[in-house]
């Protein structure tokens, strides 16, 4: 757990693991995409240039929609953080010092996305296929950052489970790396392993999502289900969660994005029903 990777002398100027991994995952899934695209194209020479655009408004969209959520969860809920942003709203954009919520940025990069497409003549539905398994993967790359700079950490693992191996379970370090995360009251406390398991999540949604693109009806049928699989796995690791910090409701009894995952995951089931007869063969 490393969440300062080096300092540049000098000017003293941190070089956060988690933006480094956030980086790597953008590149890494700038890559994918763009070999998705060279796979499916008539003439890629001559159509790729309209497709290269996507992943810089994917990623503008998914920082500025994870922030957002962030924002709109802490300023409802009337936090301490919420209340700074009230009364010093240029510290919103400070996402260095933390706080992006992922469903914000599905959406957001989701959104962006879908409005790139237009302007370059691309089908949208088509384009979210692709955008979604190339955004997968760099997720599950950014979460490594999560994990090694102890954000959205795991509950207390009960004794009789604290022995199981990692990645199950994580031991946290005592004392804590400075600027970690993950909160003094867990020092030397084993905790579920939930940062890695949101970096296996999103690659298995990635390699799901590559092998149902073979096999696809219709274009945004791979999105849907994308977007069902997410909504279901999310829900299951928020109850292994420990940072209720976040965002509970109902007296505790959902999380913020166990609430959207619901929605979010029912909408995406009915739409599939209801394109279940759908056929549309073409590539993009």
């Amino acid at each position: 757990m490393h969440p300062i990777l080096f300092t540049i002398p000098g000017i003293e100027f941190h070089v956060r693991s988690f933006g480094v991994m956030l980086a790597i995952g953008f590149l890494v899934g700038s890559w994918v995409f763009t070999k998705l695209v060279e796979q499916r194209l008539a003439d890629p020479k001559k159509d790729l240039p309209r497709y290269a655009p996507l992943p810089v408004w994917i990623l503008i969209g998914i920082v500025l929609g994870a922030r957002l959520l962030y924002v709109i969860v802490e300023v409802s809920k009337g936090s301490p953080v919420g209340h700074d942003y009230v009364d010093k709203p240029w510290t919103v954009l400070f996402v260095w010092e933390g706080g992006l919520v992922m469903y914000g940025g599905l959406f957001g990069g989701m959104l962006a996305g879908s409005w790139c497409c237009f302007i370059n003549d691309i089908k949208i539905p088509g384009g979210m296929d692709l955008g979604l398994i190339a955004g997968f993967v760099g997720y599950g790359i950014g979460r490594i950052g999560c994990f090694l700079v102890g954000d959205d950490y795991g509950a207390i693992v009960p004794a009789e489970y604290a022995s199981l191996p990692f990645p199950v379970v994580l031991h946290v370090p005592n004392p804590l790396p400075e600027h970690s995360l993950f909160g003094a009251e867990n020092a030397g406390q084993v905790l579920w392993a939930t940062q890695p398991w949101m970096s296996i999540n999103g690659f298995f949604l990635a390699l799901l999502g590559w092998f149902l693109l073979k096999h696809r009806a219709y274009r945004g049928q791979v999105s849907l289900i994308l977007i069902a699989g997410y909504a279901l796995d999310r829900s299951i690791i928020e109850h292994f969660r420990g940072d209720t910090v976040r965002g509970v409701w109902f007296g505790g009894a959902i999380s913020t994005s166990q609430l959207i995952s619901i929605g979010a995951g029912t909408l995406a089931l009915v739409m599939l029903v209801v394109f279940a007869k759908r056929r549309d063969p073409e590539l993009i």
